[in-house]
Protein backbone atom coordinates (compact mmCIF):
# COMPACT_ATOMS: atom_id res chain seq x y z
CA UNK A 1 0.00 0.00 0.00
CA UNK A 2 1.30 3.45 -1.12
CA UNK A 3 0.14 6.99 -1.39
CA UNK A 4 0.40 8.01 -5.09
CA UNK A 5 -1.19 11.30 -4.94
CA UNK A 6 -2.21 14.36 -2.56
CA UNK A 7 -4.34 17.18 -3.29
CA UNK A 8 -4.43 20.22 -0.57
CA UNK A 9 -6.43 23.17 -0.68
CA UNK A 10 -6.06 26.08 2.37
CA UNK A 11 -4.17 23.52 3.86
CA UNK A 12 -1.32 25.08 6.29
CA UNK A 13 0.61 26.98 3.98
CA UNK A 14 -0.62 25.60 1.30
CA UNK A 15 -3.41 27.64 -1.34
CA UNK A 16 -3.65 24.63 -3.82
CA UNK A 17 -1.38 22.06 -4.27
CA UNK A 18 -1.25 18.71 -6.08
CA UNK A 19 1.73 15.98 -5.38
CA UNK A 20 2.81 12.47 -7.08
CA UNK A 21 4.46 10.02 -5.26
CA UNK A 22 6.80 7.22 -5.56
CA UNK A 23 6.16 4.18 -4.46
CA UNK A 24 9.40 3.55 -3.07
CA UNK A 25 11.61 6.67 -1.16
CA UNK A 26 10.51 10.48 -1.75
CA UNK A 27 13.02 13.36 -0.61
CA UNK A 28 10.73 16.73 -0.41
CA UNK A 29 13.72 19.32 0.09
CA UNK A 30 13.47 22.90 0.37
CA UNK A 31 14.28 25.78 2.40
CA UNK A 32 12.50 26.18 5.95
CA UNK A 33 9.29 27.38 5.79
CA UNK A 34 8.75 26.34 1.98
CA UNK A 35 6.12 23.61 3.48
CA UNK A 36 8.17 20.26 3.58
CA UNK A 37 6.85 19.62 7.11
CA UNK A 38 3.36 20.31 6.44
CA UNK A 39 3.26 18.54 3.77
CA UNK A 40 4.11 15.52 5.85
CA UNK A 41 1.42 16.78 8.53
CA UNK A 42 -1.26 16.45 5.34
CA UNK A 43 -0.30 12.68 5.03
CA UNK A 44 -0.56 11.96 8.80
CA UNK A 45 -3.65 13.54 8.36
CA UNK A 46 -5.32 10.97 5.89
CA UNK A 47 -3.92 8.40 8.24
CA UNK A 48 -5.00 9.37 11.84
CA UNK A 49 -7.57 11.90 10.72
CA UNK A 50 -6.04 14.60 12.65
CA UNK A 51 -2.66 16.55 12.93
CA UNK A 52 0.59 15.24 14.18
CA UNK A 53 1.64 18.93 15.42
CA UNK A 54 -1.59 20.86 15.65
CA UNK A 55 -4.15 20.20 18.45
CA UNK A 56 -6.99 21.74 17.50
CA UNK A 57 -8.26 21.60 13.51
CA UNK A 58 -8.58 25.25 12.88
CA UNK A 59 -4.80 25.64 13.00
CA UNK A 60 -4.18 23.28 9.72
CA UNK A 61 -6.91 25.63 8.35
CA UNK A 62 -4.05 28.33 5.81
CA UNK A 63 -4.63 31.82 7.50
CA UNK A 64 -7.13 33.84 5.68
CA UNK A 65 -9.16 30.99 4.74
CA UNK A 66 -12.52 29.20 6.60
CA UNK A 67 -12.15 25.33 5.46
CA UNK A 68 -9.21 23.54 4.54
CA UNK A 69 -9.64 19.63 2.46
CA UNK A 70 -6.81 17.21 1.78
CA UNK A 71 -7.84 14.38 -1.08
CA UNK A 72 -4.88 11.10 -1.15
CA UNK A 73 -5.36 8.60 -3.58
CA UNK A 74 -4.06 4.94 -1.90
CA UNK A 75 -2.82 2.46 -3.85
CA UNK A 76 -2.84 -1.45 -2.98
CA UNK A 77 -0.35 -3.40 -5.15
CA UNK A 78 -1.99 -6.85 -4.39
CA UNK A 79 -5.78 -6.30 -4.94
CA UNK A 80 -4.70 -3.26 -7.33
CA UNK A 81 -7.30 -0.97 -5.77
CA UNK A 82 -7.15 2.30 -5.86
CA UNK A 83 -8.86 4.34 -2.79
CA UNK A 84 -9.31 7.97 -2.41
CA UNK A 85 -8.94 8.86 1.29
CA UNK A 86 -10.44 12.65 2.14
CA UNK A 87 -10.53 14.97 5.02
CA UNK A 88 -12.17 18.27 5.07
CA UNK A 89 -12.64 20.71 8.08
CA UNK A 90 -14.98 23.59 7.54
CA UNK A 91 -17.36 25.66 10.32
CA UNK A 92 -15.58 23.31 13.00
CA UNK A 93 -17.01 19.78 11.75
CA UNK A 94 -14.27 17.45 10.12
CA UNK A 95 -15.70 14.65 7.58
CA UNK A 96 -13.52 11.48 6.46
CA UNK A 97 -14.68 9.28 3.35
CA UNK A 98 -13.11 6.68 1.69
CA UNK A 99 -14.16 6.77 -1.78
CA UNK A 100 -16.87 9.41 -1.02
CA UNK A 101 -18.71 7.45 1.49
CA UNK A 102 -18.40 9.23 4.47
CA UNK A 103 -17.45 7.83 8.04
CA UNK A 104 -20.26 7.90 10.68
CA UNK A 105 -17.43 7.41 13.55
CA UNK A 106 -13.61 8.74 12.65
CA UNK A 107 -12.85 5.81 14.63
CA UNK A 108 -13.77 3.68 11.61
CA UNK A 109 -11.24 4.88 9.61
CA UNK A 110 -7.68 4.73 12.18
CA UNK A 111 -5.48 1.90 11.09
CA UNK A 112 -6.82 1.34 7.30
CA UNK A 113 -3.55 3.10 6.27
CA UNK A 114 -1.23 3.22 8.83
CA UNK A 115 1.50 5.70 9.13
CA UNK A 116 4.31 6.69 11.38
CA UNK A 117 6.15 9.88 12.17
CA UNK A 118 9.89 10.18 13.21
CA UNK A 119 10.05 14.04 14.08
CA UNK A 120 12.50 16.04 16.07
CA UNK A 121 9.50 16.43 18.40
CA UNK A 122 9.84 12.32 19.15
CA UNK A 123 12.26 13.84 22.34
CA UNK A 124 8.79 14.94 23.98
CA UNK A 125 8.19 10.94 24.07
CA UNK A 126 11.24 10.86 27.21
CA UNK A 127 10.93 13.98 28.03
CA UNK A 128 7.62 14.90 28.41
CA UNK A 129 4.77 14.05 30.73
CA UNK A 130 3.13 10.86 31.09
CA UNK A 131 0.46 11.57 29.47
CA UNK A 132 2.57 12.32 25.98
CA UNK A 133 3.74 8.81 27.03
CA UNK A 134 -0.19 7.39 26.93
CA UNK A 135 -0.77 9.03 24.28
CA UNK A 136 1.64 7.66 22.00
CA UNK A 137 1.35 3.82 23.15
CA UNK A 138 -2.34 4.18 22.57
CA UNK A 139 -1.66 5.58 19.11
CA UNK A 140 0.46 2.14 18.60
CA UNK A 141 -1.92 0.02 19.59
CA UNK A 142 -5.10 1.75 18.16
CA UNK A 143 -3.63 1.37 14.88
CA UNK A 144 -3.97 -2.27 14.84
CA UNK A 145 -6.92 -2.89 17.85
CA UNK A 146 -10.15 -1.50 16.68
CA UNK A 147 -11.68 -3.26 20.16
CA UNK A 148 -8.87 -0.83 22.14
CA UNK A 149 -9.78 2.57 20.61
CA UNK A 150 -13.71 2.11 20.95
CA UNK A 151 -12.91 0.56 24.74
CA UNK A 152 -10.21 3.47 25.39
CA UNK A 153 -12.84 6.32 23.97
CA UNK A 154 -15.63 4.68 26.01
CA UNK A 155 -13.59 5.13 29.37
CA UNK A 156 -12.47 8.75 28.37
CA UNK A 157 -16.36 9.63 28.22
CA UNK A 158 -17.02 8.52 31.64
CA UNK A 159 -14.08 9.10 33.30
CA UNK A 160 -15.17 12.87 32.29
CA UNK A 161 -18.23 12.31 33.68
CA UNK A 162 -16.38 11.02 37.18
CA UNK A 163 -14.66 14.42 37.11
CA UNK A 164 -17.80 16.38 36.26
CA UNK A 165 -19.60 14.69 39.32
CA UNK A 166 -16.99 15.10 41.69
CA UNK A 167 -15.61 18.84 40.52
CA UNK A 168 -19.32 19.58 41.36
CA UNK A 169 -19.78 17.49 44.59
CA UNK A 170 -16.46 19.61 45.64
CA UNK A 171 -18.02 23.34 44.59
CA UNK A 172 -21.14 22.15 45.78
CA UNK A 173 -19.78 21.43 49.28
CA UNK A 174 -22.40 18.19 48.76
CA UNK A 175 -21.34 14.93 47.56
CA UNK A 176 -24.47 12.73 46.31
CA UNK A 177 -22.68 9.01 46.78
CA UNK A 178 -25.11 7.18 45.01
CA UNK A 179 -23.95 8.31 41.26
CA UNK A 180 -20.53 7.85 41.24
CA UNK A 181 -20.90 3.57 41.62
CA UNK A 182 -23.14 3.59 38.76
CA UNK A 183 -19.86 5.08 36.66
CA UNK A 184 -17.52 3.04 38.31
CA UNK A 185 -19.50 -0.01 36.84
CA UNK A 186 -18.92 0.58 33.80
CA UNK A 187 -15.19 2.27 33.57
CA UNK A 188 -14.14 -1.35 35.85
CA UNK A 189 -13.86 -3.65 33.01
CA UNK A 190 -13.43 -0.99 30.09
CA UNK A 191 -10.15 0.31 32.44
CA UNK A 192 -8.80 -3.77 33.07
CA UNK A 193 -9.32 -3.98 29.19
CA UNK A 194 -7.22 -1.67 28.36
CA UNK A 195 -4.87 -2.29 31.48
CA UNK A 196 -4.53 -5.92 30.10
CA UNK A 197 -3.72 -4.78 26.46
CA UNK A 198 -1.32 -2.19 27.49
CA UNK A 199 0.64 -5.13 29.18
CA UNK A 200 0.44 -7.16 26.76
CA UNK A 201 1.71 -4.89 23.70
CA UNK A 202 4.75 -3.72 25.84
CA UNK A 203 5.68 -7.05 26.23
CA UNK A 204 5.44 -8.11 22.58
CA UNK A 205 7.19 -4.91 21.74
CA UNK A 206 9.86 -5.36 23.53
CA UNK A 207 12.35 -7.63 21.99
CA UNK A 208 12.00 -5.78 18.57
CA UNK A 209 12.37 -2.28 20.62
CA UNK A 210 15.69 -3.80 22.01
CA UNK A 211 16.82 -5.37 18.26
CA UNK A 212 16.64 -1.59 17.17
CA UNK A 213 18.27 -0.22 19.64
CA UNK A 214 20.93 -2.65 19.25
CA UNK A 215 21.43 -1.53 15.77
CA UNK A 216 21.56 1.69 15.81
CA UNK A 217 23.27 2.69 18.86
CA UNK A 218 25.48 -0.39 17.37
CA UNK A 219 26.54 -1.44 21.02
CA UNK A 220 25.19 -4.50 23.96
CA UNK A 221 24.20 -1.62 26.26
CA UNK A 222 20.49 -2.72 28.23
CA UNK A 223 17.26 -0.79 27.60
CA UNK A 224 14.40 -1.54 28.62
CA UNK A 225 10.57 -0.03 28.57
CA UNK A 226 8.07 -0.74 31.74
CA UNK A 227 4.86 -0.51 31.68
CA UNK A 228 3.88 1.32 35.03
CA UNK A 229 0.24 1.02 36.22
CA UNK A 230 -1.75 0.99 40.01
CA UNK A 231 -3.46 -2.32 38.97
CA UNK A 232 -0.34 -4.31 38.81
CA UNK A 233 -0.91 -4.17 42.73
CA UNK A 234 -4.45 -3.32 42.98
CA UNK A 235 -7.48 -4.65 41.83
CA UNK A 236 -9.61 -1.86 40.12
CA UNK A 237 -12.60 -2.27 42.07
CA UNK A 238 -10.30 -1.84 45.30
CA UNK A 239 -8.12 1.41 43.72
CA UNK A 240 -11.34 2.96 43.26
CA UNK A 241 -12.86 2.58 46.67
CA UNK A 242 -9.69 2.97 48.07
CA UNK A 243 -9.37 6.72 46.83
CA UNK A 244 -13.27 7.95 46.82
CA UNK A 245 -12.32 10.24 49.89
CA UNK A 246 -9.24 11.94 47.64
CA UNK A 247 -11.45 11.79 44.95
CA UNK A 248 -13.70 13.97 46.81
CA UNK A 249 -11.41 16.81 48.20
CA UNK A 250 -9.20 16.63 44.98
CA UNK A 251 -12.09 16.95 42.62
CA UNK A 252 -10.84 14.30 40.03
CA UNK A 253 -10.60 11.15 39.74
CA UNK A 254 -6.69 9.52 41.26
CA UNK A 255 -6.85 5.92 40.33
CA UNK A 256 -7.37 4.47 37.05
CA UNK A 257 -5.61 3.35 33.44
CA UNK A 258 -5.39 7.47 32.74
CA UNK A 259 -2.65 7.94 35.68
CA UNK A 260 -0.54 4.75 34.08
CA UNK A 261 2.98 5.79 32.78
CA UNK A 262 5.89 4.18 30.94
CA UNK A 263 9.00 3.80 32.31
CA UNK A 264 12.54 4.27 29.73
CA UNK A 265 15.58 2.98 30.91
CA UNK A 266 19.21 2.28 29.59
CA UNK A 267 21.40 -0.09 32.45
CA UNK A 268 19.00 -0.07 34.94
CA UNK A 269 18.80 4.02 34.96
CA UNK A 270 16.14 6.29 34.09
CA UNK A 271 16.88 7.31 29.81
CA UNK A 272 14.88 10.73 30.77
CA UNK A 273 17.56 11.63 33.48
CA UNK A 274 21.35 9.47 32.95
CA UNK A 275 20.43 8.89 29.27
CA UNK A 276 23.46 11.01 26.76
CA UNK A 277 21.64 12.73 23.76
CA UNK A 278 22.84 10.32 21.63
CA UNK A 279 21.41 7.33 23.49
CA UNK A 280 18.12 9.40 23.99
CA UNK A 281 17.77 9.71 20.24
CA UNK A 282 18.32 6.06 19.87
CA UNK A 283 16.14 5.31 22.23
CA UNK A 284 13.19 7.65 21.00
CA UNK A 285 14.19 6.26 17.28
CA UNK A 286 13.86 2.78 17.84
CA UNK A 287 10.78 3.42 19.58
CA UNK A 288 9.68 4.53 16.14
CA UNK A 289 11.02 1.92 14.50
CA UNK A 290 9.11 -1.16 16.56
CA UNK A 291 5.67 0.88 16.30
CA UNK A 292 6.47 0.23 12.32
CA UNK A 293 7.54 -3.35 13.06
CA UNK A 294 5.01 -4.08 15.42
CA UNK A 295 2.16 -2.80 13.32
CA UNK A 296 3.73 -4.87 10.25
CA UNK A 297 3.15 -8.14 12.57
CA UNK A 298 -0.51 -7.12 13.59
CA UNK A 299 -1.70 -6.12 9.90
CA UNK A 300 0.66 -7.26 7.23
CA UNK A 301 0.50 -3.41 5.42
CA UNK A 302 3.97 -1.74 5.99
CA UNK A 303 2.94 1.93 6.99
CA UNK A 304 4.16 5.13 5.40
CA UNK A 305 7.30 6.01 7.17
CA UNK A 306 7.55 10.07 7.62
CA UNK A 307 11.14 11.00 8.41
CA UNK A 308 11.21 14.48 9.12
CA UNK A 309 14.89 16.47 9.45
CA UNK A 310 16.41 13.47 10.43
CA UNK A 311 19.74 14.55 8.55
CA UNK A 312 20.29 17.44 10.52
CA UNK A 313 19.25 15.80 13.57
CA UNK A 314 20.89 12.19 14.38
CA UNK A 315 24.24 11.65 13.33
CA UNK A 316 25.98 10.01 10.43
CA UNK A 317 26.17 6.29 12.32
CA UNK A 318 22.44 6.68 13.05
CA UNK A 319 21.44 7.20 9.74
CA UNK A 320 23.43 4.80 8.45
CA UNK A 321 21.83 2.19 10.13
CA UNK A 322 18.08 3.62 9.08
CA UNK A 323 18.80 3.52 5.47
CA UNK A 324 20.46 0.21 5.75
CA UNK A 325 16.93 -0.75 6.64
CA UNK A 326 15.70 1.00 4.45
CA UNK A 327 17.53 0.25 1.12
CA UNK A 328 17.19 -3.26 2.03
CA UNK A 329 13.40 -3.15 1.34
CA UNK A 330 12.50 -3.49 4.78
CA UNK A 331 10.34 -0.23 4.85
CA UNK A 332 7.29 0.04 2.21
CA UNK A 333 7.17 3.74 1.17
CA UNK A 334 9.15 6.49 2.83
CA UNK A 335 9.18 10.43 2.97
CA UNK A 336 12.26 12.20 4.09
CA UNK A 337 12.38 15.95 4.10
CA UNK A 338 15.77 18.02 4.05
CA UNK A 339 16.51 21.47 3.66
CA UNK A 340 19.63 20.47 0.86
CA UNK A 341 18.60 18.12 -1.74
CA UNK A 342 22.30 18.04 -2.72
CA UNK A 343 22.87 16.24 0.58
CA UNK A 344 19.51 13.85 0.16
CA UNK A 345 20.52 13.33 -3.18
CA UNK A 346 23.88 11.98 -2.55
CA UNK A 347 23.10 9.98 0.76
CA UNK A 348 20.31 8.24 -1.00
CA UNK A 349 22.44 7.37 -4.01
CA UNK A 350 25.23 5.94 -2.15
CA UNK A 351 22.68 3.39 -0.34
CA UNK A 352 21.27 2.38 -3.81
CA UNK A 353 18.00 3.23 -3.07
CA UNK A 354 15.12 3.97 -5.48
CA UNK A 355 14.11 8.10 -4.85
CA UNK A 356 12.10 10.56 -6.19
CA UNK A 357 12.96 14.76 -5.17
CA UNK A 358 10.60 17.01 -4.82
CA UNK A 359 11.38 20.50 -4.86
CA UNK A 360 9.38 22.52 -2.98
CA UNK A 361 8.45 26.40 -3.17
CA UNK A 362 9.60 26.26 -6.99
Amino acid sequence: MYLRTIQLSNFKSYEEAEFSFDENVNGIVGKNGSGKTNLLDAIYYLSFCKSYFSAQDIFSVRFGGDFFAIHGEFHNAESRNNTVVSCTYKNGHKSMRANKKEYQRLSAHIGLFPVVMVSPYDSDIIHGGSEVRRKFFDMIIAQFDKEYLQQLISYRKLLQQRNALLKQFLDSGHAEPDLLPVIDEQMIPLGNFIFERRRDFVEGMQPIFCQHYARLAGDAEQVSVAYQSGLRDTPYEEGIRLNVQTDARSGFTNFGVHKDDYLFSIAGQPVKRFGSQGQQKSFSLALRLAQFEYSYQRKRIKPILLLDDIFDKLDKNRISALLQLVGQDHFGQVFITDTDGERVESILSEYGIQHKILEMGK
